[in-house]
């Protein structure tokens, strides 16, 4: 395979920590509640409290029932409820239904809430209003961070990247801060701080004075370096289809806190089954970040590899065989099953993409970002609209198209809009609203030469042509961002060559060598210069909000100890399954071990789908990128 482990690379800290921490301390809020309780939790809340404290161990803290918060009268007999939920106004607002109802019933009960990862004034003000800020008790599970792999934590917060970018809400920027702050305080402290964007940089000056607050403790440094970095620096990337194994698991299946559920299909059974996808999964380990072409031969040999084990067994003696069944069997039964698995999986994904003309997507999005064939993209992205094929794939091509050429020239935009609210309902008029506000979907404005220009040509030709004349002038007239970036920073390729994505030479393998992710080439550009020096056109491009900020532990030390080779990368506002393989390869290449913490410390792990579906009708905007959204923190070891 093209990605073996490096030996020279420096352990990773232990994050098993932080999952003891937050079990601790909720174990402790619950105890707050003396005697038998009932527990409302709150749907987005299930996966990650299942990775800290499963069933028993509630059941041991006197948790009598379990219910999901479904917004409607509970069936709960007990004298306790204790809710844990989200500070989010309609779940306050539903709780103080419950209490004023088993007022009007004459019930007498005792009401917890423990809000997650804090409690927020707004919340205080509802129960106030309401009339049972006296009625219940309220605490905090200061739960940050959550490990999903060795390399992964993420804030589990797939509301991060609608809020903070969308709507303008600032609440969860100190939340992130107090989740670095929670990092730094384990295993740091940081040789190096660097980061872009403007949430970014509210999120670091936020950690500042929670350190600067707290007591400094001299103690050994796990991490070197941290990255930060805003999910609105690089949309482009969320934008572009998943060719990874693990990117396309998600697209299909949906990888929620690290575990995805087969159906039939992939289990060839009469029964679904919900699978851990970690590095403890060794089939899936040497395939997550694989190129989706180079699977099914890996599959193959690890089959014939395996057969070659069982086979073994043939001509053994007694002794051998009770060797052979005490020590291996039991390992080559599990793998064997594991990689049933990961073959249905594939099959259904091959099918999936067969069936939805993926070879032309991913054409048409090779042309977009370098591009060419402009005019037969846009062909293409309307058949696709008038086909119905899927919305969510038209809203990401649409949002590709307007990215990489500086938006949409005014007849363009009027048509495909005009096409999409045909295909898809007038009701997607606040879709494109939300898009307009990112930037991700927008009309160019052209210049008053520009217009005249066009004018003058309409009058000497046909519409037709005045048509492809008028893309022609709009091309010289305004240069895009993106072109701009690409061309600084070589996210493109040159196409002189073939790219043998069996023995992949740089990042953009991971979208089939056509594009190497913004995001990632910033923390590689970075980190190689140790700072922004020589970044100063790129970084103006994209906003500024740039910094690099030295730390007080010997940052200017020439000796590379294992600690300075760890670097943490955050996302705010999500991380692709994508990108987080990119800087896997990047830590490979380079001698940098790479960790993700969905801020992807992503705020939570992403997609292009969940992205979008938040921006859909305006409630969610995180949908195009729920998988955008959750707080990760990739760690790079160089």
């Amino acid at each position: 395979m093209a990605h073996s482990a490096r030996r020279d690379c420096p352990e990773l800290p232990d994050f098993s920590l932080l999952k003891t921490l937050a079990r601790d301390h909720l174990i402790y809020l619950l105890e707050q509640l003396p005697g038998k309780k009932d527990l409302f939790i709150e749907p987005d809340l299930m996966s990650p409290l299942d990775r800290i404290a499963n069933v028993s161990i509630l059941k041991q803290h006197e948790v009598d029932k379990l219910y999901k918060v479904e917004y409607k009268p509970v069936i709960s007999t007990s004298d306790q409820l204790c809710f844990l939920i989200r500070p989010r106004i309609q779940t306050v607002k539903w709780i103080c239904d419950v209490a004023n109802a088993d007022k009007a019933a004459g019930k007498c009960r005792r009401y917890k809430i423990i809000f997650t990862p804090k409690k927020f004034y707004s919340c205080d003000a509802v129960l106030e209003e309401q009339g049972i800020i006296g009625d219940v008790t309220t605490d905090e599970w200061s739960f940050y961070l959550l490990p999903l792999d060795d390399d992964i934590i993420s804030l589990e917060l797939p509301e991060f990247f609608r809020d903070n970018f969308l709507a303008g809400d600032q609440r969860w920027v100190k939340t992130a801060g107090s989740a670095l702050h929670l990092i730094h305080s384990l295993y740091g402290p940081f040789s190096k701080v660097y980061g872009i964007g403007r949430c970014s940089k509210m999120a670091y000056e936020s950690w500042r004075e929670q350190v600067a607050e707290g007591e400094q403790r001299a103690q050994k440094a796990e991490i070197g370096k941290v990255f930060l970095i805003d999910r609105d620096v690089d949309f482009v990337t969320p934008l572009c289809s998943q060719v990874v194994y693990e990117g396309l698991v998600d697209d299909i299946f949906r990888i929620k806190c690290g575990c995805v559920e087969f159906g039939p299909e992939v289990t060839s059974s009469d029964k679904s089954m919900k699978v851990m996808l970690n590095s403890q999964d060794k089939v899936f380990n040497e395939i997550r970040n694989e190129h989706f072409s180079n699977v099914f031969g890996f599959l193959s040999q690890k089959a014939r590899n395996l057969q070659s084990a069982y086979d073994k067994r043939r001509g053994m003696d007694i002794k051998q065989m009770k060797t052979f069944v005490s020590e291996e069997f039991k390992g080559l039964k599990q793998e064997h099953r594991l990689l049933s698995l990961h073959i249905g999986a594939s099959e259904s994904i091959m099918k999936q993409k067969t069936k939805q003309d993926f070879q032309e997507l991913l054409k048409t999005e090779h042309s977009l970002l370098e591009g060419f064939e402009i005019r037969e993209s846009i062909s293409f992205i309307e058949e696709h609209i008038n086909r119905r094929v899927s919305m969510l794939e038209s809203l990401r091509l649409l949002c590709l198209l307007s990215i990489t050429e500086n938006g949409l020239l005014p007849k363009d935009f009027r048509s495909l809009k005009t096409q999409f609210l045909q295909s898809y309902g007038v009701d997607h008029l606040l879709t494109f609203a939300n898009l307009r506000q990112l930037g991700l979907l927008v009309e160019q404005q052209p210049g008053e030469m520009l217009t005249v220009m066009e004018s003058k040509v309409g009058k000497l030709v046909n519409d037709k042509t005045a048509g492809k004349l008028t893309d022609a002038f709009s091309s010289l007239a305004r240069k895009s961002h993106f072109r701009a970036l690409s061309r600084k920073l070589n996210l493109v390729p040159k196409s002189d060559e073939e790219y043998d994505l069996r023995v992949p030479r740089d990042m953009a393998y991971i979208f089939s060598g056509a594009y190497v992710p913004l995001s990632c080439k910033l923390v590689e550009q970075v980190l190689d210069r140790d700072g922004w020096t020589g970044l100063e056109e790129v970084t103006k491009l994209l906003n500024g909000h740039e910094f690099a900020v030295t730390g007080n532990n010997g940052a200017d030390s020439k000796a590379k100890s294992d600690a300075q080779r760890i670097v943490l990368v955050m996302f705010l506002g999500g991380c692709t399954f994508s990108e987080i393989s990119a800087l896997r390869f990047l830590g490979r290449e380079k001698g940098k071990h790479l960790s993700a913490s969905h801020l992807l410390m992503v705020s939570s792990l992403s997609s292009s789908f969940f992205l979008f579906v938040q921006l859909l009708l305006g409630v969610s905007l995180l949908l195009l990128y729920q998988l955008i959204s959750r707080p990760y923190c990739i760690l790079n070891c160089s």
